[in-house]
């Protein structure tokens, strides 16, 4: 489904380059949920976002199906983005537009007709649990809410492929685990294939079956996520493990 070959990135900044991937090599299955773990500034967020080429790669290819994503032209890779949803840490809502109309605005920009839209907005709606919110505004929203609504705009376009670049890091333990629960059912509703960027391992435990770890720009492991936590093969990985651990034991005890 997704095939990443000698992927990499770099940054110029004022102290030079910065490598910000390094020769990535990567295959995700269709209808996987893949994880990728890394401490802030591994480069996990830049890979994410050279997949649907917000961050444009140096070297090295991308395939999503039958697109090569790194070598479409413009046009090509806007056509292309209609079947790649991304969800964010943040949200990336418009604030002046209501929820109906956040969730609609891809749709309105891939001149889908006016019942057209009010359909698929609502079937989204429903979806993501948010019919009794239609015409509210962001700022009258919980961040769970406004997650959701992230979530909804990422579907309007039925992508094959659904990006989330820490989409749960903003939010409370509670509704982190509902929203979890929500991708996964979307995943085993609609066989998406979901590429989750995290830093907690907790996060991969609830609902990944693979997952790459990352580290200074270079993927240092890479299996199932029982694997990961039964059996560690670098030193990230152990560390990210132990504090797994520790968390787990703290919750308990609290």
């Amino acid at each position: 489904m997704i095939n990443i070959q000698g992927l990499s990135k770099t940054f110029n900044t004022a102290d030079g380059k910065v490598y910000a991937l390094r020769n990535i090599n990567l295959q995700i299955t269709e209808s996987d949920i893949f994880g990728v773990i890394g401490f802030s500034g591994a480069g996990k967020s830049t890979l994410i976002r050279c997949l649907n080429r917000l961050e444009e790669p140096d070297s090295g290819s991308i395939w999503i199906g039958n697109d090569e994503i790194t070598s479409l032209n413009k046009q090509q890779l806007r056509e292309a983005r209609k079947h790649i949803g991304m969800i964010f840490q943040h949200f990336n809502l418009f604030d002046s537009k209501t929820v109906f109309e956040n969730i609609a605005f891809p749709l309105e920009v891939a001149q889908f007709s006016k019942r057209q839209i009010r359909e698929r907005v609502e079937q989204l709606l429903d979806l993501v649990e948010l019919t009794e919110k239609t015409n509210a505004y962001p700022y009258q929203l919980s961040g769970g809410q406004k997650q959701r609504v992230g979530i909804a705009r990422a579907l309007a376009n039925n992508p094959a492929v659904l990006l989330s670049d820490e989409a749960t890091s903003a939010l409370d333990p509670k509704t982190t685990y509902s929203i979890l629960e929500l991708l996964k059912n979307i995943n085993q509703k609609f066989n998406l294939t979901i590429v989750l960027i995290t830093h907690e391992m907790d996060v991969l435990r609830r609902i990944c079956n693979h997952v790459a770890v990352i580290e200074d720009g270079s993927i240092t492991e890479m299996g199932s996520v029982h694997d990961l936590f039964t059996n560690p093969q670098t030193d990230t990985t152990r560390l990210f493990v132990q504090s797994d651990i520790e968390l787990q034991q703290n919750n308990y005890v609290i």
